[in-house]
């Protein structure tokens, strides 16, 4: 018997930035999602997230339905765990108080010893008391990640999450990750151009061009197809 989906979406979006795609993802599974500039990438995480509205189609997760034939879930509603390019800390809170405002599912007196863990899991220690301003670029991405996971999402959106850390923190969000996965956590939903990085991590891959999901199946086998290749542009 096959196993409900824990995200499974079909939505179309018209106009410039339309955006035509088939997804579902199984609990714990990593799909990382990779395409030129523009292909509508970063586009697909925000109708998850319910920031953007699609012309038509259905987003389930978790058992909810965010999105149907007169239903739209407000972001506030769809749990989910967003980390962005631009991070979207909130400068006046320190890192660890960023991390505590998403869990508010825990009584008030756990929540302190539980940021702290994360901020341990990525590498992170003794920085509790930064502002966002006197962390570094991978800091300021770690921190959000953090916060992501600190909501206890449905579902994993991460925007590029690895291209501002260095090697060993590329390492801790990596095996992080794997915890995640090996843990039967939140499906994970991957963009990124680095294609090592998606082959390392996820256990498929999806080409996006011009909106439309090309190709999707296990990295290798995806990236040995001639089609992506020339989307991709690869020797």
């Amino acid at each position: 018997m096959t196993a409900e989906p824990a995200l499974s979406l079909s939505v179309r979006r018209g106009g410039p930035a339309g955006v035509a795609a088939d997804l579902s993802l199984a609990p714990g599974e990593i799909l990382a999602l990779t395409g030129p500039s523009g292909a509508g990438k970063t586009t697909l995480l925000r109708i998850i997230a319910g920031l953007v509205r699609p012309g038509e189609g259905r987003i389930t997760c978790g058992g909810e339905v965010w999105q149907d034939a007169g239903v739209f879930a407000p972001p506030y509603r769809r749990r989910t765990g967003l980390v962005f390019q631009s991070y979207a800390l909130l400068p006046h809170l320190t890192a660890l108080k960023n991390i505590e405002m998403a869990m508010g599912d825990l009584p008030p007196d756990a929540r302190r010893g539980e940021a702290l863990r994360l901020m341990e899991a990525l590498d992170l220690p003794g920085l509790q008391d930064r502002k966002p301003a006197n962390l570094s670029g991978g800091q300021q991405q770690r921190v959000a990640l953090a916060r992501a996971l600190a909501r206890r999402p449905a579902v994993l959106l991460l925007d590029e999450p690895l291209s501002a850390v260095d090697r060993r923190t590329r390492r801790r969000i990596r095996d992080e990750l794997a915890a995640l996965r090996s843990a039967g956590g939140p499906p994970v939903l991957l963009v990124t151009h680095d294609l090592d990085e998606a082959s390392a991590l996820a256990d498929r891959l999806a080409v996006m061009e011009a909106g439309r999901i090309l190709r999707c199946g296990p990295p290798a086998g995806v990236l040995a197809d001639p089609g992506v290749a020339r989307v991709l542009d690869l020797d």
